[in-house]
């Protein structure tokens, strides 16, 4: 991978939060800042745009609806899906997640003797749908367990299944250990052995390419928060071959083509899955946040990334009783950095941290049990994007140098 060419200096100016503020924000996991442009497209939907689409003949309600509809068409293109009826919007991942668990399970009959296999990094939001599933239906739940460095391979996966498992769900990056996993090599597996592949994305579309028709899977999840769009519009991709079989997950308005009072029939796929008025200033950002990040290359961000993660890295791994969590590679965490101190809880870190104006985030990261798994309860999380610098690094690593001396420790 080449050196970045992103112009960081200049690209800095077009976040508004950044531009106004000292703060260095290194929470990029948890949501990113917002550029201009986007700011500029959902504000100019709701001046010259705004109307209730799909319900109206006239032409505030046709803008509305075709704004909303290229947008589908942007995402899907985005991300490589086959047509844009196979994208549906929601709120953020978790959404999309609890819509798959709910409608494709029962679509599968899934019922006692079925087993779902969880990767047992998962963000809650990609094992909590499951867990619920299983309890409501008979179904267990089995965990694949990662390396401690995150590693995790067809081998493993191939281990872990059994003739029983019917749903794989697993993440393309990890929102703790950063690490990427071969989604494709999965799929195929899972396929071969009559089983389906869910995959949270939450972590990778911000991050890298993400191209769902080569990698094969059958969902495909993520929210637009974390990859420069508002928050309140997430996107389900999903194969059309289970889309048009799978009842609804809400019902309401737009979900149908005809009721009676003894009769319902469904809307045309992706309709029937998005109950109630859509959030089309959503969406539009969502848009405005695509043309953002393929205007700078998404060639361009992953090396920029790798970049700042490998200088983070070097900086933190130097400093004494400093533990960061998962593999050694910094190509091997996306801009995710989990570490802990010896002797030194992390909410004690990040509040020392945000003293000295230094964004990051504390606890399990919605991921419990792979902290549990790690034998760490909790960990301090930076998390890196394109517009960060290496000033911005540097004051990371020098406050957490000395955070264990403001603690109380003889060093």
């Amino acid at each position: 991978m080449g050196q970045s060419t992103i112009d960081v200096e200049a690209v800095r100016k077009e976040f508004p939060v950044i531009n106004h503020t000292d703060l260095a924000y290194l929470d990029n996991s948890a949501t990113v800042q917002k550029p201009q442009c986007v700011l500029d497209a959902v504000t100019h939907y709701y001046q010259t745009e705004n109307a209730n689409p799909f319900r109206g003949l006239y032409d505030l309600s046709v803008a509305a609806t075709d704004a909303y509809e290229d947008a589908r068409q942007k995402v899907a293109d985005f991300i490589h899906a086959p047509k844009k009826q196979d994208i549906i919007f929601t709120r953020n991942a978790s959404e999309s997640l609890n819509l798959v668990a709910y409608s494709m399970g029962r679509y599968l009959k899934i019922g006692k003797g079925d087993e779902i296999l969880v990767s047992i990094a998962e963000h809650h939001s990609n094992m909590l749908p499951w867990r619920m599933l299983a309890q409501e239906t008979g179904a267990t739940v089995r965990y694949l367990n990662c390396g401690k460095d995150g590693s995790l391979t067809a081998d493993d996966l191939k281990a872990a299944m059994t003739p029983n498992t019917r749903i794989v769900a697993i993440a393309e990056v990890s929102n703790v250990l950063g690490r990427v996993w071969p989604i494709a090599e999965f799929a195929k597996i899972c396929h071969e052995q009559g089983a389906i592949i869910v995959v949270d994305g939450a972590q990778s579309v911000p991050h890298t390419k993400v191209d769902v028709t080569a990698m094969d899977c059958d969902f495909f999840a993520f929210s637009g928060h974390k990859m420069y769009a508002p928050m309140g519009i997430g996107v389900l991709y999903g194969k059309s071959e289970w889309l048009n079989k799978m009842p609804p997950f809400m019902t309401g308005g737009e979900t149908i083509d005809i009721v009676t009072t003894d009769r319902i029939v469904w809307a045309e796929v992706p309709h029937r899955f998005e109950a109630g008025t859509v959030n089309v200033g959503g969406a539009v950002g969502l848009a405005a946040a695509i043309d953002f990040m393929q205007e700078l290359g998404l060639d361009q961000i992953e090396a920029r990334e790798l970049e700042l993660t490998t200088y983070a890295m070097e900086r933190l791994k130097a400093i004494p009783h400093v533990n960061i969590i998962g593999a050694d590679e910094p190509e091997n965490h996306h801009g995710i950095i989990a570490f802990s101190i010896d002797g030194v809880h992390p909410h004690d870190i990040t509040t020392i941290l945000s003293e000295n104006h230094i964004a990051v985030r504390a606890g399990h990261h919605c991921a419990e049990p792979l902290h549990h798994y790690l034998g760490v309860p909790s960990t301090t999380r930076a998390s890196l994007t394109f517009y960060n610098t290496r000033e911005e690094i540097d004051r990371l690593a020098d406050t957490v140098g000395q955070i264990r001396k403001e603690m109380g420790y003889d060093e």
